[in-house]
This record gives structure tokens, C-alpha cells and sequence, in this order.
């Protein structure tokens, strides 16, 4: 099985940034991968192996879209067991969610991979498209916001979870499809190749790390660098954005002496009630 994972960089949710002129400072960012694509590839791994420290069967091809520095991102997605990555050139102020479906669904049609899977979304747009849109594009079965995914022995068909207002919501989709997948796909039972691993198998509830020997192995593991041109791609933007600001500053609380003021307030002031 040949697996396609997205990963994209971002900058970190914990620091600060400024805004200048109505646009983000990004000159002081520090960078990092998309939480969500991080659960992307833990799964992505998990599918290709039989167990906790098990052998693996498959490929797990990481993709990313932006500029060189973006490698150092892919170098530690390498490390943590991906077999290899691709690199295409862009810049995400150029780029929206249906330019990026664009490029991915042309990669698709040049890798070939059964399953694609993508994190629920970035930290940094938090736009939640381009998965589906991608499926779109490429007229595949789609899945989002996984919880669990089960793999068929026979490679193909997965029955996943999802969580919905209503509760938990179970689908089985051919594949080739498109899937996102939610923080709760690192549960412990949450993914699993029925090919491969046992009803039984179990995995640590966090994604994984690059251990020593996964940071020299990933040294002499493959980052292609592939342009835009190559792939035949109208990558123009359908949406910009011009300019950003900040919330308004929040008015101070007041206290109030009885639940009678305070349900006056709400009824008279803020007319909530």
C-alpha cells in the first residue's frame, strides 16, 4: 500500500505574532508542523506497520508545498519513518485551499497512491477544505475528521469513525479515497491495517518522535524538489486575503451585588435573555 500524507509548516500557535500594515509579521515565527498533519502521518505509519516497533509493508510518501526551508519540516517527518517526501515550491501567500487541492490532485495522478491522508486542517488558515475538495477533484470516497480508521485485509475498503453532533458516526469507503483525520486518531486502537496487525495490537496515545535512529536514517532518505511547472498546474489563487486585524479590545467585566441585578443586566444591557 502506498500511502500520501500533507504536511504543512506553520507557525508555532504559542508565539505571538504582530501585525504590520495589515498583514502578519512572519520574520520572527518559528516554524513547525501542522499538529493536525502530524496525527496525518502517525497514522499514515500505522497503517504500514504490524505493530508497536513492528516491520512494516507499504510506503508513506510526505508532500509539502512551499518554499526550501520547508525540508527541515519533511527531514523530521522522515525521521519519524516516512519512507520519502516531496517538496513543491510555492508560497503560501500565493495559495488558497482550491490551488492547493490543484497541485495535490496533480501529484496524485503522478504518485498513484491508494489512500490519501491529510490533517482536518491547519492551525494557520483553519479554512478545512482541501481535503474535500481535493476528493472532488479527483472523484474519490472521502472521509473527515477521523477518529479511527480500520483497514480491510484485502487493501480495499476502511471502515472509519467520525464524531457528529449526534455522536459517533461509522462509514466504510472503497479505496482509493481521501481522508482527514482529528486529534483522536492517536487512540490506542484507533488505526489498524487488518492485514497487518491483530485486533489486539495497541499504540501509545501520542504521535511519534524521531528517535537517534531515525534522524540518521532519514539523512540518506529522498526529498525531491519538484516545481510547479513540472505538474502542469493552474495554481492561481480563486481568494485573497487583504489585509487582517485584530479583535477589538474586550470591555472590563462588572461585578454585581444579587442574581437579580446580574439577570437584569443580561435582559437590559446585553440582551442575551
Amino acid at each position: 500500500m502506498k500511502i500520501l500524507v500533507t504536511c504543512k509548516r506553520v507557525p508555532n500557535p504559542e508565539h505571538k505574532l504582530k501585525l504590520a500594515g495589515g498583514q502578519i509579521d512572519l520574520s520572527t515565527a518559528s516554524w513547525q508542523l501542522n499538529p493536525f498533519d502530524e496525527y496525518a502521518v502517525e497514522t499514515a505509519l500505522r497503517l504500514t506497520e504490524k505493530g508497536k516497533g513492528g516491520e512494516r509493508s507499504g510506503e508513506v510518501v510526505a508532500v509539502a508545498i512551499g518554499p526550501k526551508e520547508v525540508a527541515q519540516q519533511l527531514r523530521g517527518v522522515l525521521a519519524m519513518g516516512a519512507d520519502r517526501a516531496i517538496l513543491i515550491g510555492g508560497d503560501d501567500a500565493a495559495l488558497d485551499a482550491t490551488a492547493v487541492a490543484r497541485v495535490l490532485a496533480a501529484l496524485v495522478a503522478r504518485e498513484k497512491p491508494d489512500l490519501v491522508v491529510l490533517g482536518k486542517q491547519t492551525v494557520d488558515g483553519d479554512s478545512n477544505q482541501v481535503g474535500q475538495i481535493l476528493a472532488g477533484l479527483l472523484g474519490w470516497p472521502q472521509a473527515t475528521f477521523l477518529a479511527s480508521i480500520h483497514l480491510a485485509a484485502d487493501g480495499k475498503s476502511a471502515t472509519v469513525t467520525r464524531e457528529v453532533d449526534a455522536g459517533v458516526e461509522e462509514k466504510r469507503v472503497r479505496l482509493p479515497a481521501v481522508v482527514t483525520v482529528d486529534l483522536r486518531i492517536i487512540g490506542k486502537k484507533a488505526v489498524r491495517n487488518e492485514a497487518l496487525a491483530s485486533a489486539e495490537t495497541e499504540w501509545e496515545e501520542t504521535q511519534r518522535y524521531a528517535s537517534l535512529k531515525g534522524i540518521m536514517a532519514a539523512k540518506k532518505k529522498e526529498i525531491k524538489d519538484v516545481a510547479l511547472a513540472e505538474l502542469g498546474v493552474d495554481a492561481t489563487a480563486a481568494m485573497k486575503v487583504k489585509s487582517y486585524e485584530a479583535p477589538p479590545v474586550r470591555k472590563a467585566g462588572a461585578r454585581v451585588a444579587s442574581v437579580d441585578e446580574l439577570v437584569a443586566k443580561l435582559h437590559d444591557e446585553a440582551k442575551v435573555i
